[in-house]
Protein backbone atom coordinates (compact mmCIF):
# COMPACT_ATOMS: atom_id res chain seq x y z
CA UNK A 1 0.00 0.00 0.00
CA UNK A 2 2.76 2.32 1.01
CA UNK A 3 4.40 1.91 -2.82
CA UNK A 4 0.72 2.78 -4.29
CA UNK A 5 0.62 5.41 -2.22
CA UNK A 6 4.12 7.10 -3.06
CA UNK A 7 2.85 6.77 -6.74
CA UNK A 8 -0.45 8.25 -6.27
CA UNK A 9 0.16 10.93 -3.77
CA UNK A 10 4.33 11.18 -4.35
CA UNK A 11 6.80 10.93 -1.95
CA UNK A 12 8.77 14.19 -2.50
CA UNK A 13 10.67 15.43 0.30
CA UNK A 14 9.81 18.75 1.03
CA UNK A 15 12.83 21.29 1.32
CA UNK A 16 13.86 23.08 4.32
CA UNK A 17 10.81 25.91 3.84
CA UNK A 18 13.75 28.90 4.81
CA UNK A 19 15.27 28.20 1.40
CA UNK A 20 15.02 29.32 -2.10
CA UNK A 21 13.83 26.44 -2.97
CA UNK A 22 11.63 25.61 -0.08
CA UNK A 23 9.78 29.04 -1.01
CA UNK A 24 9.17 27.67 -4.91
CA UNK A 25 7.91 24.09 -3.76
CA UNK A 26 5.35 25.87 -1.72
CA UNK A 27 4.35 27.83 -4.61
CA UNK A 28 4.62 24.45 -6.93
CA UNK A 29 3.63 21.70 -5.02
CA UNK A 30 1.46 22.96 -2.21
CA UNK A 31 -2.41 25.13 -2.80
CA UNK A 32 -2.57 26.13 1.30
CA UNK A 33 -0.90 29.34 0.14
CA UNK A 34 -2.36 32.06 -1.98
CA UNK A 35 0.65 32.17 -4.33
CA UNK A 36 0.04 28.16 -4.57
CA UNK A 37 -3.57 28.13 -5.33
CA UNK A 38 -3.21 31.08 -7.92
CA UNK A 39 0.07 28.90 -9.41
CA UNK A 40 -2.32 25.66 -9.40
CA UNK A 41 -5.81 27.86 -10.86
CA UNK A 42 -3.26 29.62 -13.37
CA UNK A 43 -1.41 25.88 -14.54
CA UNK A 44 -5.24 24.65 -14.97
CA UNK A 45 -6.34 26.99 -17.04
CA UNK A 46 -3.05 27.03 -19.27
CA UNK A 47 -3.33 23.32 -19.79
CA UNK A 48 -7.03 23.67 -20.84
CA UNK A 49 -6.29 26.04 -23.47
CA UNK A 50 -3.47 24.12 -24.36
CA UNK A 51 -5.92 21.16 -25.13
CA UNK A 52 -8.31 22.68 -26.89
CA UNK A 53 -5.96 24.38 -29.44
CA UNK A 54 -5.05 21.04 -30.20
CA UNK A 55 -8.09 19.79 -30.79
CA UNK A 56 -8.74 22.81 -33.22
CA UNK A 57 -5.63 22.29 -34.96
CA UNK A 58 -6.90 19.08 -36.01
CA UNK A 59 -9.60 20.39 -37.82
CA UNK A 60 -8.27 20.48 -41.46
CA UNK A 61 -10.22 23.89 -42.62
CA UNK A 62 -8.80 25.57 -39.08
CA UNK A 63 -5.39 24.28 -39.82
CA UNK A 64 -4.85 25.55 -43.55
CA UNK A 65 -5.82 29.19 -42.51
CA UNK A 66 -4.07 28.84 -39.05
CA UNK A 67 -0.65 27.00 -39.31
CA UNK A 68 1.80 28.99 -38.48
CA UNK A 69 0.00 30.52 -35.75
CA UNK A 70 -1.08 26.89 -34.07
CA UNK A 71 2.31 26.06 -34.34
CA UNK A 72 3.60 29.13 -32.71
CA UNK A 73 1.31 28.52 -29.83
CA UNK A 74 1.86 25.14 -29.34
CA UNK A 75 5.93 25.55 -28.76
CA UNK A 76 5.05 28.16 -26.46
CA UNK A 77 2.66 25.55 -24.44
CA UNK A 78 5.22 22.99 -24.70
CA UNK A 79 8.27 25.98 -22.93
CA UNK A 80 6.15 26.38 -20.57
CA UNK A 81 5.40 23.26 -19.15
CA UNK A 82 9.07 21.98 -19.46
CA UNK A 83 9.96 25.10 -17.30
CA UNK A 84 7.20 23.99 -14.83
CA UNK A 85 8.61 20.19 -14.76
CA UNK A 86 11.97 21.18 -14.71
CA UNK A 87 11.16 23.72 -11.84
CA UNK A 88 9.72 20.98 -9.93
CA UNK A 89 12.78 18.54 -10.27
CA UNK A 90 14.45 20.97 -9.22
CA UNK A 91 12.96 22.22 -5.91
CA UNK A 92 12.11 18.44 -4.32
CA UNK A 93 14.79 16.76 -2.62
CA UNK A 94 13.86 13.21 -3.65
CA UNK A 95 13.94 14.03 -7.51
CA UNK A 96 13.32 10.18 -8.28
CA UNK A 97 10.49 10.24 -5.86
CA UNK A 98 8.40 13.27 -8.38
CA UNK A 99 10.12 11.80 -11.39
CA UNK A 100 8.38 8.24 -10.71
CA UNK A 101 5.30 9.31 -9.56
CA UNK A 102 1.57 9.55 -10.85
CA UNK A 103 1.47 13.22 -11.70
CA UNK A 104 5.60 13.25 -11.84
CA UNK A 105 5.32 10.66 -15.31
CA UNK A 106 1.91 12.50 -16.52
CA UNK A 107 4.08 16.34 -16.58
CA UNK A 108 6.65 14.54 -18.35
CA UNK A 109 4.81 12.34 -20.86
CA UNK A 110 2.59 16.03 -21.60
CA UNK A 111 5.53 17.70 -22.64
CA UNK A 112 7.21 14.94 -25.43
CA UNK A 113 5.00 15.00 -27.71
CA UNK A 114 5.79 18.14 -29.29
CA UNK A 115 9.65 17.63 -29.28
CA UNK A 116 8.78 14.09 -30.77
CA UNK A 117 7.15 16.06 -33.73
CA UNK A 118 10.60 16.87 -34.84
CA UNK A 119 11.26 13.14 -35.86
CA UNK A 120 7.40 11.68 -36.08
CA UNK A 121 5.26 13.94 -38.38
CA UNK A 122 1.61 14.30 -36.66
CA UNK A 123 2.90 13.24 -33.10
CA UNK A 124 2.11 17.08 -31.44
CA UNK A 125 -1.43 15.50 -31.80
CA UNK A 126 -1.03 13.17 -28.80
CA UNK A 127 -0.63 16.50 -26.80
CA UNK A 128 -3.99 16.09 -25.85
CA UNK A 129 -3.13 13.54 -23.22
CA UNK A 130 -2.62 16.90 -21.80
CA UNK A 131 -6.12 16.69 -20.33
CA UNK A 132 -5.21 14.05 -17.70
CA UNK A 133 -2.88 16.89 -15.89
CA UNK A 134 -6.86 17.88 -15.06
CA UNK A 135 -6.39 15.65 -12.37
CA UNK A 136 -4.34 18.21 -10.44
CA UNK A 137 -7.93 20.10 -9.55
CA UNK A 138 -8.30 17.51 -7.22
CA UNK A 139 -4.99 19.27 -4.79
CA UNK A 140 -6.46 22.56 -5.95
CA UNK A 141 -10.19 22.05 -4.46
CA UNK A 142 -8.24 20.13 -1.26
CA UNK A 143 -10.20 16.47 -2.11
CA UNK A 144 -7.64 14.70 -0.83
CA UNK A 145 -10.14 11.88 -0.39
CA UNK A 146 -10.19 10.64 -4.02
CA UNK A 147 -6.35 10.15 -4.31
CA UNK A 148 -6.73 8.08 -1.32
CA UNK A 149 -10.48 6.35 -2.58
CA UNK A 150 -8.41 6.03 -5.84
CA UNK A 151 -4.88 4.25 -3.83
CA UNK A 152 -7.87 1.52 -2.32
CA UNK A 153 -9.40 0.91 -6.00
CA UNK A 154 -5.75 0.09 -7.54
CA UNK A 155 -5.05 -2.19 -4.54
CA UNK A 156 -8.08 -4.04 -4.76
CA UNK A 157 -7.41 -4.44 -8.28
CA UNK A 158 -4.13 -5.92 -7.96
CA UNK A 159 -5.33 -8.49 -4.76
CA UNK A 160 -7.44 -9.50 -7.23
CA UNK A 161 -5.74 -10.27 -10.65
CA UNK A 162 -5.13 -13.75 -9.89
CA UNK A 163 -8.74 -14.43 -10.10
CA UNK A 164 -9.89 -11.98 -12.85
CA UNK A 165 -6.97 -13.88 -14.53
CA UNK A 166 -8.68 -16.93 -14.29
CA UNK A 167 -12.13 -15.76 -15.52
CA UNK A 168 -10.34 -14.23 -18.61
CA UNK A 169 -9.40 -17.70 -19.05
CA UNK A 170 -12.66 -18.95 -18.63
CA UNK A 171 -13.66 -16.47 -20.87
CA UNK A 172 -10.67 -17.31 -23.54
CA UNK A 173 -12.15 -20.55 -23.46
CA UNK A 174 -15.80 -19.96 -23.39
CA UNK A 175 -15.95 -18.05 -26.51
CA UNK A 176 -13.87 -19.94 -28.54
CA UNK A 177 -15.65 -23.31 -27.94
CA UNK A 178 -19.23 -20.74 -28.60
CA UNK A 179 -17.15 -19.34 -32.03
CA UNK A 180 -15.56 -22.99 -32.96
CA UNK A 181 -19.33 -24.20 -33.21
CA UNK A 182 -21.15 -21.39 -34.64
CA UNK A 183 -18.61 -22.01 -37.44
CA UNK A 184 -20.31 -25.28 -37.86
CA UNK A 185 -23.67 -24.33 -37.76
CA UNK A 186 -24.20 -21.44 -39.47
CA UNK A 187 -20.77 -21.81 -41.73
CA UNK A 188 -19.75 -19.57 -44.68
CA UNK A 189 -23.40 -19.20 -46.00
CA UNK A 190 -23.83 -16.87 -43.20
CA UNK A 191 -20.92 -14.51 -42.55
CA UNK A 192 -19.34 -16.94 -40.56
CA UNK A 193 -16.26 -17.42 -42.55
CA UNK A 194 -13.90 -18.85 -40.48
CA UNK A 195 -13.75 -19.78 -36.62
CA UNK A 196 -11.56 -16.49 -36.25
CA UNK A 197 -14.19 -14.60 -37.18
CA UNK A 198 -16.84 -16.56 -35.11
CA UNK A 199 -15.45 -15.99 -32.31
CA UNK A 200 -15.12 -12.35 -33.00
CA UNK A 201 -19.00 -12.58 -33.44
CA UNK A 202 -19.12 -14.76 -29.82
CA UNK A 203 -16.99 -12.32 -28.09
CA UNK A 204 -19.26 -9.06 -29.56
CA UNK A 205 -22.30 -11.24 -28.47
CA UNK A 206 -21.20 -12.69 -25.29
CA UNK A 207 -20.07 -9.03 -24.14
CA UNK A 208 -23.78 -7.76 -25.47
CA UNK A 209 -22.01 -5.32 -27.79
CA UNK A 210 -23.93 -6.69 -30.59
CA UNK A 211 -22.40 -4.60 -33.63
CA UNK A 212 -25.03 -6.71 -36.17
CA UNK A 213 -21.87 -7.41 -39.01
CA UNK A 214 -22.33 -10.98 -38.06
CA UNK A 215 -25.87 -12.93 -37.27
CA UNK A 216 -26.76 -16.40 -37.25
CA UNK A 217 -30.17 -17.43 -39.61
CA UNK A 218 -30.19 -20.75 -38.79
CA UNK A 219 -32.85 -21.70 -35.81
CA UNK A 220 -29.95 -23.83 -34.10
CA UNK A 221 -27.85 -20.86 -34.22
CA UNK A 222 -30.24 -18.55 -33.21
CA UNK A 223 -31.11 -20.71 -29.93
CA UNK A 224 -26.96 -20.33 -29.54
CA UNK A 225 -27.23 -16.88 -29.97
CA UNK A 226 -29.50 -16.46 -27.11
CA UNK A 227 -27.72 -18.21 -24.78
CA UNK A 228 -25.11 -16.54 -25.50
CA UNK A 229 -26.63 -13.29 -24.77
CA UNK A 230 -28.31 -14.21 -21.52
CA UNK A 231 -25.01 -15.87 -20.18
CA UNK A 232 -23.39 -12.75 -21.30
CA UNK A 233 -25.57 -10.37 -18.36
CA UNK A 234 -24.41 -12.77 -15.30
CA UNK A 235 -20.70 -13.07 -16.59
CA UNK A 236 -20.29 -9.01 -16.69
CA UNK A 237 -20.81 -8.94 -13.30
CA UNK A 238 -18.54 -11.72 -12.35
CA UNK A 239 -15.13 -9.14 -12.23
CA UNK A 240 -16.88 -6.30 -10.43
CA UNK A 241 -17.76 -9.23 -8.08
CA UNK A 242 -13.88 -9.99 -7.20
CA UNK A 243 -13.10 -6.59 -7.07
CA UNK A 244 -15.86 -5.39 -4.45
CA UNK A 245 -15.15 -8.25 -2.38
CA UNK A 246 -11.52 -7.52 -2.37
CA UNK A 247 -12.43 -3.33 -1.43
CA UNK A 248 -14.61 -5.04 1.31
CA UNK A 249 -11.94 -6.63 2.71
CA UNK A 250 -9.42 -3.65 2.65
CA UNK A 251 -12.03 -1.34 4.26
CA UNK A 252 -12.24 -4.26 7.12
CA UNK A 253 -8.72 -4.04 7.36
CA UNK A 254 -8.28 0.12 7.69
CA UNK A 255 -10.91 -0.34 10.16
CA UNK A 256 -8.42 -2.49 12.40
CA UNK A 257 -5.79 0.16 11.89
CA UNK A 258 -5.74 3.84 12.79
CA UNK A 259 -3.57 7.21 12.22
CA UNK A 260 -0.84 8.97 14.09
CA UNK A 261 -2.44 12.94 14.58
CA UNK A 262 0.61 14.01 14.13
CA UNK A 263 2.03 12.28 10.67
CA UNK A 264 -1.09 11.07 9.80
CA UNK A 265 0.26 7.21 9.57
CA UNK A 266 -2.59 5.06 9.13
CA UNK A 267 -0.81 1.87 9.35
CA UNK A 268 -1.08 1.86 13.44
CA UNK A 269 -2.25 -1.32 15.47
CA UNK A 270 -4.95 -0.15 17.51
CA UNK A 271 -3.73 -1.22 20.74
CA UNK A 272 -0.35 0.77 20.07
CA UNK A 273 1.04 3.88 22.83
CA UNK A 274 3.30 5.35 20.39
CA UNK A 275 3.73 5.71 16.63
CA UNK A 276 6.39 3.92 15.08
CA UNK A 277 6.76 6.51 12.55
CA UNK A 278 7.81 9.54 14.64
CA UNK A 279 7.28 8.50 18.08
CA UNK A 280 4.30 10.60 19.13
CA UNK A 281 2.18 9.07 22.28
CA UNK A 282 -0.97 8.12 21.18
CA UNK A 283 -4.63 8.47 22.56
CA UNK A 284 -5.47 5.62 25.17
CA UNK A 285 -9.08 5.54 23.25
CA UNK A 286 -8.22 2.68 20.84
CA UNK A 287 -11.29 4.28 18.72
CA UNK A 288 -9.51 7.87 18.58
Amino acid sequence: MKHINDFLLGNYKQPAPDTLRGEVYDVVFESHTRKGKAFDVALLITILVSVIVVMIDSVPAIHAEYKEEFYILEWVFTLLFSIEYLLRLWCVDNRKGYALSLYGLIDLISILPTYFSLLIGGAQYLLVIRAIRLLRIFRVLKMPLYLSEGSSLIQALLRSYRKINVFLLFILTLVTVLGSLMYLIEGHTHGFTSIPESIYWAIVTLTTVGYGDISPETPLGKIVACIIMLSGYAIIAVPTGIVTSEMTKLKGEEHDKRTCPKCNKNTLDRSASYCANCGTELPTNPNA
